[in-house]
């Protein structure tokens, strides 16, 4: 699933798996590492500190402040570029020696409600994390029955999401659904929630989100763009925080692992040669780590060495990337 709801422990802005991150960039003093996800800055400034230089990459205009902190503690060795981490390899300004990718709502993002990420503050129904495009809002409030219940069940893996859809579209007859908490109640009552569960809306809630930001085919673009940009050589970590996007990396580094299965009866398909080697298993936070941040516990990173064979023509084949009609 998504990134923990916002009520697991607010405060400060904690980076997650930290250690394993800076220990597959292995940031020396002289490196160059980009951070394609910079949001408050937490590796940014590990990496600073570790000797490092940096280029940081946000999307998001409110991470800005955190930006101009770390450009003044560190004026010869960070800058920061606005936009989207599928670019990093045009925003990079040159070779770099590593790249860090965290995916999905920062923090920071789920304790402002105004933002509308968190159905644990109640807030607009935006979820966007631009200014631009259609809101959570507009997609709730707009797409038919099934295209609704596809997006719930494709990009949440909400088993419940036709029922969730049906009443929906039912009670949006008479009045469209404008806030997180309401929407929230909604699907709470709709589908229920035992003793223990996890919120009846988490995972409807990071369905909208990663339909209305694009999320997955960023990270499919933001993957390749990381494969374009590092040379033999180089790093790349990246951290997830659902299943959707995990599979994504882990197919992503290892193309065998999204291949068909092959009949014994049939002539052996030639193994495409690797651009990633070696691949590392994936990580999870230690049980110390959760008990000081809740919000890691469903967090994985993966990283891996880049070869020296030449980066591959972006392709969504057999990288488990769902395709739901009507999201953003």
């Amino acid at each position: 699933m998504g990134k923990p709801e916002a009520s697991d422990q607010p405060g400060p802005h904690v980076p997650v798996l930290l250690a394993e991150v800076l220990e597959a960039l292995a940031p020396l003093p002289g490196a160059r590492i980009l951070d394609g996800t910079f949001g408050a800055g937490g590796y940014s400034r590990a990496i600073l500190q570790a000797g490092a230089s940096v280029i940081a990459i946000d999307r998001d205009p409110t991470v800005l402040p955190h930006a101009e902190r770390l450009s003044a503690e560190f004026p010869d060795r960070f800058s920061f570029a606005a936009g989207t981490f599928s670019d990093l390899d045009d925003l990079a300004g040159g070779p770099v020696d590593g790249v860090v990718l965290d995916i999905g709502v920062s923090s920071m993002q789920l304790d402002q409600a105004g933002r509308g990420f968190s159905f644990m503050n109640d807030g607009p129904l935006d979820m966007r994390m631009t200014p631009e495009g259609a809101t959570a809002a507009d997609l709730v409030n707009t797409l038919d029955e099934t295209e609704l219940a596809n997006l719930l069940y494709q990009f949440g893996e909400e088993r419940k999401s036709r029922r969730i859809a049906h009443g929906i579209v039912a009670a949006r007859a008479n009045r469209l659904f404008e806030s997180t908490t309401e929407l929230a109640r909604f699907i709470e009552r709709a589908i229920g929630r035992k003793p223990g569960d996890a919120h009846a809306a988490t995972r409807s809630f990071q369905a909208l989100r990663i339909a209305v930001n694009g999320e997955l085919d960023q990270l499919v673009e933001g993957l390749f763009a990381a494969e374009r940009l590092l040379a033999e050589g180089g790093r790349l970590a990246v951290v997830t925080f659902h299943s959707l996007e995990d599979r994504i990396v882990k197919r992503f580094f290892d193309p065998e692992k999204g291949a068909p299965t092959q009949s014994r009866h049939l002539p052996q398909l030639l193994q495409e040669p690797l651009r990633w080697e070696p691949v590392r298993k994936a990580q999870k936070p230690s049980a110390a780590e959760i008990a000081r941040n809740p919000r890691s516990r469903s967090a994985t990173i993966r990283s891996a060495i880049r070869t020296s064979l030449p980066a591959r023509v972006i392709n969504y084949e057999g990288l488990g990337v769902p395709q739901v009609r009507g999201a953003a």
